[in-house]
């Protein structure tokens, strides 16, 4: 007679073959997510107040940074029209390369408030754009830094080499179209220097720049782009070079000139004797002249406190808004009545069938 009954040791044989082969992972509190976990119930007093918390802090923020914007003392003054001689007017690209013709333009500003040291001198550009991909990538960062690579010329078109087939250090479109206009400034008899040291930014001069790389046949071709270099200093000196090389994002840009390091009073005319060389005629762009001074946000600009007072205002409106929504219309907190499946009113019924 055969016996049907299976014993306890195979059946926990089943089991352990039936773990085996299931696909089930190994329980965990990280694996079923069921670690301990903030979960936050937004109720209308939580809202309320986190808008008037945000609205309370950016409404100060925004205040002060106004304040520091119009605390800064700003002069702009737009030349390129204003210095072309007026029998040139109807023909400025023929003016601006003449080289025989001389470029130097006299202009007066006054100071219309006093004016603290150091007073940054800048030069403004308006439709240029150094964003363009052509003329970003037109550059060799290695020939900059060492002057073992003084021949790599890689990615510098079309400004790579020179008629005889040198290489031309810099190379690129960037160092070839510097910018080249020059200013002094005098204060009735007294002559403002102005500081171009320290002008850029020092990691460039440390890093991307070096202090064993000289100028070679740059601006040596029949087309000139913009300024020239000082063929006995090195890369890291020229200050002009590497401020410019740190392309703009936008059409319009200021790059650091100099510095003044003298106080200005107010009312006082300041005679700028400059030299109009740099060609933005061609591309019916714009020059300015930029003398500022700073504050603890930087430079003038009202975007920031604006933006500030913008995000504060809103909140404290969300926040009122919610606030009348409350008290004038309150809800029970996880009333299940507003599910849609628990009303009864017509449209409900409407809306499924």
């Amino acid at each position: 007679m055969n016996n049907s009954y299976a014993g306890p040791s195979s059946a926990s044989a089943d089991a352990s073959a039936t773990r085996r082969n299931s696909k089930r992972p190994k329980y965990s509190k990280f694996t079923q997510q069921e670690l301990p976990a903030c979960k936050p119930i937004l109720t209308p007093q939580w809202v309320i107040s986190v808008f008037t918390l945000i609205g309370l802090i950016f409404v100060p923020i925004g205040v002060a940074s106004l304040f520091a914007s119009n605390n800064v003392v700003e002069i702009v003054d737009r030349y390129d029209t204003e210095c072309i001689p007026k029998n040139m007017t109807d023909n400025k690209i023929a003016y601006i390369q003449n080289q025989a013709i001389n470029k130097t333009c006299i202009r007066k500003v006054r100071v219309p408030k006093d004016m603290d040291q150091p007073i940054y001198v800048y030069y403004q550009l308006d439709n240029f754009y150094q964003n363009h991909r052509r003329y970003v990538k037109s550059r060799n960062d290695a020939q900059l830094r060492d002057e073992k690579k003084a021949n790599e010329t890689s990615g510098c078109d079309p400004e790579k080499t020179a008629a005889n087939g040198s290489p031309i250090v810099p190379c690129g479109l960037i160092a070839w179209s510097l910018f080249n206009d020059t200013y002094t400034f005098t204060r009735g008899n007294q002559s403002l220097t102005v500081n171009k040291t320290n002008i850029s930014w020092k990691s460039d001069r440390d890093h991307k720049f070096g202090s064993n790389v000289f100028p070679k046949n740059f601006q040596n071709g029949t087309l000139v782009g913009g300024g020239s270099l000082d063929l006995n200093k090195s890369l890291s000196e020229q200050e002009d070079l590497i401020v410019w090389m740190r392309t703009a994002a936008l059409p319009t840009f200021r790059k650091l000139y100099g510095k003044i390091e003298v106080d200005l009073k107010k009312n006082d005319i300041i005679t700028v004797v400059l030299k109009n060389n740099y060609n933005t005629y061609s591309f019916s762009g714009k020059k300015k002249l930029v003398l500022s001074t700073t504050s603890w946000l930087g430079g003038k600009n009202d975007f920031l406190g604006i933006g500030y007072l913008t995000v504060g205002g809103l909140c404290f409106f969300l926040a009122a808004a919610f606030t009348v929504v409350y008290f004038v219309k309150p809800r029970k907190l996880g009333d299940t009545s507003y599910l849609s499946w628990n009303r009864t009113d017509a449209s409900t019924w409407l809306c499924i069938f």
